[in-house]
């Protein structure tokens, strides 16, 4: 592009992403002005310090003007959002409604499925498809929150279609469901791009669920066996989602010093100038905000997967060496999980995987009651006692300062062993270890 200032014309070449103070400072280096100037566009309007040129409309081979008087009353008016505009974006009542919504949706599907009436099937499958149509069009101030929203009613919709009660096929039909969601997030991507993260989170998660019950379904695997796996991948899943979040670009990763032709421009610079490669805040702010996004999401699908699995892989397990498999690996998910969101910084994401192991450590819980005899009541009277004695000594040293580098080290330990723990206990959950314990007494 070329910028026309006070002491003459530039031709710079200005990388993808680099904002408007990005460009003014270049130009002020290159012509030798001692202070930064103000960019304005060929129309006269200012052009944000901040902003960037791809989102100002300014491309390959636009004129800039470059000055350093001060800009006049009103001439930023097209460098910041109007009221108008910052009034019309959906808060937080609009994320509790949807999420209203898609429990609303859940329950209907799930009374569906199971009622007797052929009507009342198809009515509820009608309308939890139609919304879900709707959902996904880019229309109205809402558009991003529903095409969020609108997989879970087509998963919905599909789950009251495919619902069938015996227990090996449903992991099947929550297969189908959650492949039916990934298609309708898939489409609403194509249509709105505002939530692309998000919904690539529905794809990749509806079809990695799919996958994982289809395969077992092939191969006639009981259903504890694609629960476990889908349990322990959740609980991976939680601790390798941040170091793939943050994706920077590679153009703020290259060492223009260390280039023949530089980014900025390609004329001869003067001898002895050195190069210096400035990241726009813009560029910084979006790869966070990129990254929370993905986080969130993750950690929401991450809840969503261990409040399926952990229940059902503790029902499908009648075996007593399965079933003592199944706790391990239930007790031992949820507190990786809880150990997993200590080490998240940002706190919708730490809230819901720390949630997540709560819901396993609850599942488990109502497993062992279901299971106690007449007699050992006084024994877990006497466990609930000792646990509520050490939260309270933890609740004390907490208040403290208990949060020293030292417990920092020894829960990456904690997580590290109950990681092993868990993914051994698969074995032991799925009825590999009973098959191993069975064949050699077979021998024998």
């Amino acid at each position: 592009m070329t910028v026309h200032g006070p002491v003459g014309v530039l031709d710079l070449l200005v990388p993808a992403g680099a904002a408007a103070t990005d460009v003014a400072r270049e130009y002020a280096e290159q012509s030798g002005l001692t202070s930064i100037p103000f960019l304005y566009t060929r129309l006269g309007s200012l052009l944000s310090p901040d902003l960037a040129l791809a989102d100002a409309g300014v491309g390959t081979g636009d004129v800039l003007v470059a000055t350093t008087s001060q800009p006049g009353p009103g001439s930023d008016d097209r460098a910041e959002p109007s009221w108008q505009e910052s009034t019309t974006a959906p808060g937080p009542l609009s994320v509790l409604w949807f999420c209203l919504a898609a429990a609303v949706a859940l329950l209907a599907a799930w009374f569906a499925a199971r009622t007797d009436s052929e009507p009342l099937r198809d009515t509820a499958v009608y309308v939890l498809g139609a919304s879900a149509l709707i959902g996904v069009l880019p229309v109205g101030r809402f558009a991003a929150h529903r095409a969020l929203v609108a997989p879970t009613f087509a998963g919905a919709a599909a789950f009251a279609l495919a619902w069938d009660p015996d227990p090996a096929r449903i992991p099947t039909v929550v297969g189908v469901s959650a492949l039916v969601a990934g298609v309708a997030a898939a489409i609403g991507r194509t249509l709105d791009r505002r939530n692309e993260e998000a919904l690539r989170v529905w794809i990749t998660v509806g079809a990695a669920l799919f996958l994982v019950t289809g395969l077992a379904a092939l191969l006639d695997f009981p259903p504890r066996v694609p629960w476990a796996v889908l349990l322990v991948a959740a609980m991976l899943a939680a601790r390798f989602v941040p170091s793939f979040a943050v994706d920077v670009p590679d153009t703020y990763l290259i060492d223009l010093e260390r280039l023949a032709v530089t980014a900025w421009s390609a004329r001869d610079r003067a001898p002895g100038r050195r190069g210096r490669s400035i990241v726009p805040r813009t560029a910084v702010a979006a790869v966070a905000a990129r990254g929370t996004r993905v986080v969130t999401a993750y950690s929401v699908a991450i809840l969503v997967v261990s409040a399926v699995s952990a229940p059902l892989l503790l029902a499908s397990t009648p075996l007593t060496i399965d079933r003592i498999g199944a706790r391990c690996l239930v007790f031992f998910c949820g507190c990786g999980l809880l150990f997993a969101g200590r080490s998240y910084r940002h706190a919708a994401a730490r809230a819901l995987l720390r949630a997540a192991g709560l819901v396993c450590l609850v599942a488990l819980l109502v497993s062992l009651l279901s299971t106690l005899e007449p007699g050992t009541t006084s024994i877990l009277a006497g466990v609930a006692i000792g646990l509520a004695l050490v939260l309270v000594v933890v609740a004390v040293a907490t208040g403290r300062g208990w949060r020293s580098a030292w417990w920092s080290r020894r829960a990456e330990v904690g997580e590290a062993l109950c990681g092993s723990a868990a993914v051994a206990s698969v074995l032991v959950a799925s009825g590999v270890f009973r098959s191993l314990w069975e064949s050699i007494h077979i021998q024998v």
